[in-house]
């Protein structure tokens, strides 16, 4: 593996305030957050959730961000209505069940494949957080990947023939927290080895001072997580921006 399961750590974090500005539309059949005014026949960036789901305020302010750029953002329910919620009891092993990497995978590449075939946008960025990562990387292969980019934090799921499986000509960034027993040092190392094994495009950053799931979830009230989160953020908005320019 790149990255080791999921863990405790991918069911805890923090709620941000702010008051999100898409909207909630049926997408390919997936109730899906739309946020900007960009036609999706441009710059499409679609956001492939952690275990709390395409509800949860957080990840709709950052799809907010990306709108404000420029973007078309698309931020689909890949969990079926079944996300994570931090004050109801929940029982991990049943929920990874039904939300295997098989079961979800035919529904992120559902929806890719509708998005190419009736939009075929111009450029196409996935962006991955922990669980979503995996999905986000896997559509950056060479083997019928549909992106033209990819950037992913603190990833969980990930296998080290994913990330042998990029296309050189796909590039990715990936954002690590120095705390993270599920993207540890000597994965993020093999990863990192693999990648330039592979003449890969790819950036690779660490932040010292965070946990895993500092950029989608982590409490901004203490400075070196609220410095990491907004930095994680630029970087992939910078990303994006300069790589979908070239």
């Amino acid at each position: 593996m790149a990255s080791n399961q999921p863990g405790k750590c991918c069911f805890e974090g923090v709620c941000h305030d702010g008051t999100p500005k898409g909207r909630r539309e049926e997408i390919f059949g997936l109730d899906t957050y739309a946020a900007g005014s960009t036609s999706p026949k441009e710059k499409v960036i679609v956001i492939l959730t952690d275990v709390y789901g395409n509800k949860f305020n957080n990840v709709l302010l950052t799809a907010d961000k990306f709108a404000s750029a420029g973007y078309m953002v698309f931020v689909p329910d890949i969990l079926f209505g079944d996300a994570i919620s931090s004050d109801k009891p929940i029982d991990r092993d049943a929920w990874f069940q039904r939300h295997s990497p098989e079961v979800t995978k035919k529904i992120v590449d559902g929806f890719m494949k509708l998005l190419k075939l009736e939009y075929d946008p111009k450029f196409i960025g996935v962006l991955g957080y922990c669980f979503g990562a995996k999905f986000a990387v896997q559509h950056i292969s060479g083997d019928g990947g549909l992106a033209n980019a990819a950037a992913i934090a603190h990833p969980s799921f990930v296998s080290i023939e994913e990330i042998e499986a990029i296309d050189s000509k796909k590039p990715i960034l990936i954002s690590a927290a120095e705390e993270d027993h599920i993207f540890p040092a000597n994965l993020r190392h093999l990863t990192e080895e693999k990648l330039k094994d592979n003449h890969a495009t790819y950036q690779l950053d660490l932040f010292s001072g965070v946990a895993h799931g500092f950029a989608a979830r982590g409490d901004i009230s203490i400075p070196a997580v609220k410095y990491a989160k907004e930095k994680v953020l630029l970087d992939q908005i910078y990303w994006f921006n300069h790589f979908s320019n070239v």
